[in-house]
């Protein structure tokens, strides 16, 4: 990847920490942000060791002022940044509720996480990719930005923005040399999807293994490792023809 400078949000597990170890293994320069320092720290070795350079940056991304506050540590410590990956994100799991009973501060902190900071960050990036005429924006969406969870409003709601906003950014940069695309994990196996999952067993009456084993035709969830293999492909120049898409990697759940 030509010693590139990619930034990956909520890279401290799940998704994220293997999106930035496909970009490093590619050969990219990668800088890493998450709430939890320490996640953040390991990843770095592990960057470290393979031969590869990666920089922490513990932050919150629910601080609107945090995206700037990113953006210039990284320029700082690596230079413009080429390959952002927003993958920071707020799932349902963390408070699943009916509509009529959402969780109105809920709603704000997930639209803060999900859609303000990305906007954000796309924003503060766009200016260095357009002056060099390259850049990638890797947006983690989700299935459900095509079809809807239950008790999952804000996490729906948001992932459909997110996925808006890839379009608005591919169409406006499509002549700069820059690309936008999002990828569209269905059930991956994270921390976070595991409350998720235990939620539904309690809601449904269904056994934890089964969900698993519903979660796709596949008769398993999805793997991080599967996502980010693809945030590295979409991140080369053999991608570049690639732009404005929502690709799902969901092993035949959804097909549109």
């Amino acid at each position: 990847m030509n010693n590139r400078v990619a930034l990956v949000t909520g890279a401290g597990r799940g998704i994220g920490r293997s999106s930035a170890l496909e970009l490093a293994r590619r050969g990219a320069r990668v800088a890493v942000t998450a709430r939890t320092e320490s996640q953040l720290e390991s990843l770095v070795q592990e960057v470290a060791a393979a031969g590869g350079r990666a920089v922490a940056i513990a932050d919150d991304l629910s601080d609107p002022a945090a995206p700037a506050r990113i953006h210039a540590r990284v320029k700082q410590a690596l230079g413009p940044i080429e390959i952002l990956v927003n993958n920071a994100g707020i799932g349902s799991s963390q408070a699943p509720q009916p509509l009529l009973d959402f969780d109105d501060e809920f709603w704000h902190l997930t639209m803060a996480v999900n859609v303000t900071a990305p906007y954000l960050l796309t924003k503060l990036v766009l200016p260095d990719m357009i002056a060099a005429g390259w850049g990638r924006i890797i947006n983690i969406s989700s299935i459900n930005c095509k079809v809807p969870a239950m008790h999952a409003a804000a996490y729906v709601v948001s992932k459909h923005a997110l996925t808006g906003l890839t379009k608005v950014t591919a169409k406006e940069m499509a002549d700069k040399g820059i690309t936008a695309n999002a990828v569209c994990p269905g059930v991956t196996a994270t921390e976070l999807n595991d409350k998720r999952l235990q939620y539904d067993s309690a809601r449904l009456g269904k056994s934890f293994e089964q969900l698993e084993a519903d979660a796709s035709p596949l008769g398993r969830r999805l793997l991080p490792d599967e996502m980010g293999a693809l945030v590295g492909f979409l991140a080369e120049d053999a991608a570049s023809g690639i732009n404005g898409q929502a690709i799902n990697v969901c092993g035949g759940t959804v097909f549109v």
